[in-house]
């Protein structure tokens, strides 16, 4: 059998802002298809595609209105297969993004579950609810939504009456689906199949942890906690235990495809849970295969707290016989150079050393790694996008700027002086569906790949050199004393990885130029802000990492 999955480095496609192939100003699959090629010459192993299927586009369809099918301003079910073969000739694998946990107000099964009235089987598919108080005028619990609000509104009945109250941990307009009756279990077979069937490499699961709520919906003991931040977890709405039935269920699925060509089809979940111990729960052997590992995208930049947050994962995760999948960024997250430096547009400051340290570093761990779009061009956040561009429905919600997602999101460079930046076909084209800042120009994939400093090519050299050194990729993970504000591990029979996360230069740990560095490394130097990659003895003769003593890095000097 091919576990491909256990080392794979997975590009995350934000297919609206990747490149648009129609002139709308709204990338779409055709664009994706157009963009294959970069991405084989980048060296990915495989593309996650964020949700294309039919939907208002309330939350970027994370709202979906119907499962087993492609939104017309992203394509059809025939550039669909068009796209997959493509993929299929370059060897790129395909995920595919599934939301679980809610729907769209406009999928079918609401609007039926709408005109039903209470009790009927229809509303039994989700959480409908009787008010409290007075004519039941306030909400069955005081549950927050994650994006801001109450987490239930009240629907009008037929007959023109306020009635029932539905609940929606994001958005009014994402209904939540009531696991608990079989009838969503049979319906995502059905879904997973139809994909699987045309083809898919595995998917990449939204609110994983989610799904089931506690079935009494008891009111939360500190519901302000609950509403403080968006990733913060109401223990009565996530992590219930019944969720890993789930999870067990989809897996044999998955096990079916396997079977009949030999090449595991992936089932990678996005969980948010307070520890690396509640994690591991999720990708114990006949569950999930991965789960993505937030602890190190949230890390300040500092080297004690990154060790940590890797020893941890090494320790619980990797102990469930999965392998740890890392990641630094997501269409959820500020970017990676804005997140560790200064937010100047022009990426001034310690952000952009930082970034290319930890990709560096994040590409040297055992396990998996992910990468969003635009990070292998060093994109900084857009952070002055004008309010009357901004499409977050946590804006919408809340009126405030924090922890917004438009400035992650802003559609791609690829060419040019000026937007579109070849984002779009041509001239005539529609403008961006966010607007892209002119510095831009200097991000644009056509410099990156010109440009041997660019971060593009930290990226391409450092995939290729996973993929070729037998040290990196799966496997273990040996650390080394270190001074501090310094991280050193060993990975295999040789292969040595330092970050210097001071802002300062320290001493190299090896005096022979470096394999690979994130930023130019004088002789015997190894800068602030810098990681690097060599090859050495430390490990002779196949000696594993575990046999090893630590020694300091000055004795390695």
């Amino acid at each position: 059998m091919h576990r491909w999955w256990r080392d794979a480095v997975i590009y995350q496609v934000y297919v609206r802002s990747f490149l648009d192939s129609t002139g709308d100003g709204i990338g779409d699959l055709a664009g994706v298809r157009a963009g294959l090629p970069y991405l084989k010459k980048l060296g990915v192993d495989g593309i996650w595609l964020s949700p294309f299927y039919p939907s208002p586009q309330h939350d970027h369809g994370y709202d979906v209105a119907d499962y087993r099918d492609v939104d017309p301003v992203f394509g059809d079910l025939d550039e669909f297969d068009r796209l997959m073969n493509a993929a299929r000739r370059l060897g790129v694998r395909v995920l595919l993004d599934i939301v679980p946990n809610h729907c769209s107000r406009e999928h079918p099964w609401f609007r039926a579950a709408l005109a039903a009235g209470p009790g009927s089987p229809e509303r039994a598919r989700f959480h409908f609810a009787d008010g409290r108080g007075p004519g039941g005028d306030e909400p069955p619990n005081n549950w927050h939504a994650m994006f801001g609000g109450p987490a239930w509104t009240r629907v009008t009945e037929a007959d023109g009456r306020p009635g029932q109250w539905y609940l929606h941990m994001f958005t009014p307009d994402q209904p939540d689906w009531n696991w608990r009756n079989p009838e969503i279990t049979s319906e995502f077979d059905r879904v997973l199949r139809f994909w699987l069937d045309r083809g898919v490499d595995g998917f990449r699961i939204d609110v994983a942890a989610g799904l089931f709520k506690h079935p009494a919906l008891p009111d939360s003991e500190d519901p302000e906690a609950d509403a403080r931040t968006r990733d913060s977890v109401n223990p009565l709405a996530w992590n219930q235990p019944e969720v890993h039935d789930v999870w067990r269920h989809w897996r044999s699925v998955c096990e079916e495809y396997t079977a009949r060509d030999g090449s595991e089809r992936l089932l990678v979940g996005e969980v948010s849970v307070p520890t690396a111990r509640e994690h591991a729960r999720y990708v114990r052997p006949d569950e999930l295969h991965q789960a993505f590992f937030f602890d190190l995208l949230s890390a300040p930049w500092d080297a004690d707290a990154f060790r940590k947050v890797i020893a941890e994962a090494m320790q619980d995760i990797a102990d469930t016989g999965s392998t740890v999948t890392w990641v630094l960024n997501n269409h959820d997250q500020v970017r990676t150079v804005t997140r560790y430096g200064e937010p100047a547009p022009e990426g001034s400051g310690l952000g952009p050393a930082r970034a290319r340290a930890a990709a560096l570093l994040m590409l040297a761990l055992p396990g998996a790694a992910y990468i969003y779009q635009g990070e292998e061009l060093g994109l900084p956040e857009v952070v002055d996008l004008p309010d009357d561009v901004l499409t977050d429905p946590i804006f919408r919600r809340t009126g405030s700027r924090a922890r917004i997602r438009d400035g992650c999101r802003v559609p791609l460079p690829w060419s040019g002086q000026a937007s579109p930046f070849g984002f779009t076909p041509g001239a005539e084209s529609a403008k961006p569906w966010l607007p892209q800042p002119s510095y831009f120009a200097e991000y644009a994939t056509d410099r990156a790949l010109a440009d041997t400093r660019s971060f593009w090519h930290l990226y391409r050299d450092g995939i290729q050199l996973r993929a070729s050194l037998p040290q990196l990729g799966e496997g273990d993970l040996h650390w080394l004393d270190a001074p501090p504000d310094v991280l050193s591990f060993t990975r295999g029979d040789g292969l040595l990885c330092t970050v210097n996360f001071g802002s300062g230069p320290a001493a190299a740990p090896l005096p022979g130029p470096p394999l690979l560095c994130s930023s130019p490394c004088p002789p015997g130097i190894l800068p602030g802000a810098t990681a690097a990659w060599w090859l050495t003895d430390l490990c002779p003769g196949g000696t594993t990492p575990s046999q090893v003593s630590p020694v300091s890095t000055a004795d390695l000097s």
